[in-house]
């Protein structure tokens, strides 16, 4: 069985604010599964916190470019090192966030190790970028363009690595069956993309096995599995700051999840989006661990 340790990088810093004055609080995400016990029902290590900067935009404003953006750069380059040390111990971080600002830090510390690709689980690409929006700001939504070389390049070059990923080592699931545009872009760059509609069509477990398959090439080191909670259906998961319908179900994102982690090619996951304050009685951040941990092959 994998050595997990469980890392946590409560950073929010790629998010809007919810609301005027306000802080977006995905960044509690990693106490509330903590609250559940998640490290203990994983048998895992305790790999600490990696403390991200305060939130604060200052005087940005729309066109200036992704907020937060040296804080994020920083942070990404912290977390890096806790990710790369644990995997070149041949341990399994399970990396709780924050926001999916976070997956930068881990392609930056896979970049560092060799060549490795991306399975991302989640609503909605995160693939917004220069050239496909005016709207450039929040690095939440913009982490796998970054990680594939596109945007300013104080996020997108550290340490001289860009791309952090190719654009053929990512693969997508759960992009919501309405997202044709993004689509469109994305198969035209060979990412490979499958919604809802077509894991239920598909099944998830065989797509998922067949996705750990095409991983499993010499050319590749491996690959990571970014799990957003907002890929779930809000009817069961409402607690994300973009809860949009027709999402999968639980025992459908295990069955997907389980043989991608379960690959002895997958050297890791993280855990993003879950915001706490979005759900005072805690069912969801519940739900969320029995996932995860089923997803991992615990109980």
């Amino acid at each position: 069985m994998p050595n997990f340790v469980v890392v946590d990088a409560p950073s929010n810093l790629g998010l809007r604010p919810p609301a005027p004055g306000t802080v977006p609080g995905c960044h509690k995400l990693a106490g509330a599964l903590r609250e559940q016990r998640i490290v203990q029902r994983l048998g895992a290590r305790e790999g600490g916190v990696v403390v991200p900067p305060r939130y604060d935009r200052g005087d940005w404003r729309e066109g200036d470019g992704v907020f937060n953006a040296a804080g994020i750069a920083a942070y990404t380059r912290r977390l890096a090192d806790r990710i790369e040390r644990h995997v070149r111990a041949g341990d399994f971080p399970v990396v709780l966030g924050g926001d999916c600002s976070i997956q930068l830090g881990a392609s930056l510390a896979l970049r560092r190790i060799g060549r490795y690709g991306l399975a991302a689980v989640d609503a909605s690409p995160d693939f917004r970028h220069p050239g496909n929006s005016d709207r450039i700001g929040a690095a939440g939504g913009e982490e796998v363009a970054i990680a594939t070389g596109r945007g300013q390049e104080d996020l997108t070059d550290l340490e001289g690595l860009r791309p952090y990923l190719r654009d053929e080592d990512v693969r997508f699931f759960g992009i919501r069956d309405c997202f044709t545009d993004d689509r469109a872009e994305l198969l035209a760059l060979k990412m490979p993309v499958v919604t809802v509609g077509e894991l239920r069509e598909w099944g998830p477990a065989a797509l998922a096995e067949a996705t750990a398959q095409a991983f499993a090439i010499p050319e590749l080191d491996g690959f990571w599995v970014h799990l957003d909670a907002d890929v779930l259906d809000p009817t069961v998961m409402p607690a994300v700051d973009s809860p949009d319908p027709d999402g999968l179900f639980p025992d459908e994102l295990v069955a997907l999840l389980r043989p991608l982690l379960a690959s002895p090619h997958c050297v890791g996951l993280n855990v993003t989006i879950y915001d706490p304050d979005l759900d005072p009685e805690g069912t969801a951040g519940a739900l969320l661990t029995d996932v995860v941990v089923a997803a991992l092959g615990r109980t």
